[in-house]
């Protein structure tokens, strides 16, 4: 609600999504969903795609969640509300997003996950055992559910692709493996006039997915999409492409700003946060996991960001926003250490004065604050080597850092 205070425009941008306080409240909700199934056993790549899908579901959420809370920036009388009305007057829509909905939205990622890791065991079997549809068995059940209790059919029949449980909100269904020479083969035809006879239209379209199968929580069509979705494949968006649906184009930026998920670890009382761009086989990447470290335990927060070779608006958005109208917009320091931006600097060459120069010339192009291999020149002549610069040229020279093997030490601080 701080991001969408500040908003100053007559409609909400799409890639306020992308701010950190947003990022901060989806990663929040993310992991909340992700918490219903730590326990499921299911294989690594399962568990990294279903929080993929609680991460984009959630985005989206946040998204709807911003729209209903917008308009209540102004008053009657079209003034801007101060902020503690504004935080007071959107309370019951945190109550109907954050605690109605979300009951009911941990629970279906609790039965969606629990299916699809049950799913990963069906297919080690293939079609030797055939499925079995089962209901919770009490005076709870649905109707439409009930239709399709002790349906059986091989993993391989289409029927599980669309109504393999969870088959709403709150479903308790499972499914279970059994064995064919005790119980006979339901004909597709009759499931599937059985499953279509007791389902909605809406229920069939927003529900219709395997989660084992597709790896995802939750349907691609839910509450937060619409129902063109379903066909979606968001594995090839282009994202340079935006269309005309806000809610398309939300999409695509949640979709942006998962790649910018991260590793999280605690250093000391800081925290070291690593984007899933890095590429952990770069030269620098050693050094800079060092560095950071170094900061982290020292009680700072300290992010590792990616180099970007003419990336999408939004994708750079996703790390470097608080650099646009900078000098250094469009440039990608390497470390965000408690809000400010630093870059690292290595050398190559055996001419130690001219490696300290050029360290400087390019860390410099990046940030004020930089921190380079400690070249083994005398402290004094490296100093004094600033103070000329900062005479001589009027260069910005916040902070310069050694990185040794050992340590990280402060050369200069303005």
């Amino acid at each position: 609600m701080s991001a969408l205070f500040r908003e100053k425009g007559a409609a909400l941008r799409i890639d306020i999504l992308g701010e950190k306080d947003v990022q901060s409240f989806i990663r929040t909700h993310a992991e909340i969903l992700d918490s219903a199934f730590e326990q499921t056993e299911m294989s690594p790549l399962m568990r990294e795609r279903l929080a993929q899908s609680d991460y984009i579901f959630s985005g989206m959420k946040a998204f709807h969640e911003l729209n209903e809370a917008f308009p209540q920036l102004v008053d009657e009388e079209g003034n801007r509300k101060p902020f503690e009305r504004f935080l007071n007057d959107v309370q019951k829509i945190d109550d109907t997003y954050n605690r109605n909905y979300l009951r009911a939205e941990y629970n279906f990622a609790q039965a969606s996950a629990e299916m699809a890791g049950k799913w990963e065991k069906f297919a080690e079997d293939g079609d030797d055992y055939p499925l079995q549809y089962r209901t919770a068995g009490d005076d709870k059940v649905r109707p439409e559910h009930a239709e399709l209790n002790g349906i059986t059919l091989p993993p391989s029949d289409s029927f599980w692709d669309s109504y393999y449980p969870p088959n709403g909100w709150n479903c308790r269904c499972t499914v279970v493996q059994v064995l064919a020479r005790k119980n006979p083969l339901t004909p597709h035809d009759e499931a599937m006039s059985r499953a279509k006879g007791a389902m909605t239209e809406k229920q069939q379209k927003m529900f219709a997915f395997n989660p084992g199968k597709q790896q995802r929580v939750f349907p691609k069509y839910n509450p937060y999409t619409i129902s063109k979705c379903k066909n979606c494949n968001q594995s090839n968006l282009k994202l340079a492409f935006a269309p005309d649906n806000e809610v398309c184009q939300a999409c695509k930026f949640v979709h942006s700003c998962l790649i910018g998920e991260e590793t999280v670890y605690k250093v000391g009382k800081g925290v070291v946060r690593i984007s899933k761009l890095i590429r952990t086989d770069s030269p620098d990447y050693d050094k800079l996991k060092q560095i950071a470290e170094h900061f982290a335990s020292l009680g700072s927060e300290v992010e590792m960001t990616p180099k970007m070779s003419r990336p999408q608006n939004f994708v750079y958005d996703c790390y470097y926003k608080d650099l646009r109208g900078t000098k250094y917009e469009n440039k990608c320091p390497d470390l965000y250490i408690d809000g400010v931006w630093y870059e690292h600097e290595g050398f190559t060459t055996n001419n130690l004065i001219n490696a300290f120069k050029n360290m400087l010339n390019h860390g410099l192009k990046q940030s004020s604050r930089i921190i380079i291999d400690d070249p083994g020149l005398a402290e004094a002549y490296m100093k004094k080597t600033i103070k000329r610069r900062l005479c001589t040229t009027g260069q910005t020279i916040e902070e310069v850092w050694l990185r040794t093997e050992k340590d990280v030490r402060v050369l200069y601080k303005k």
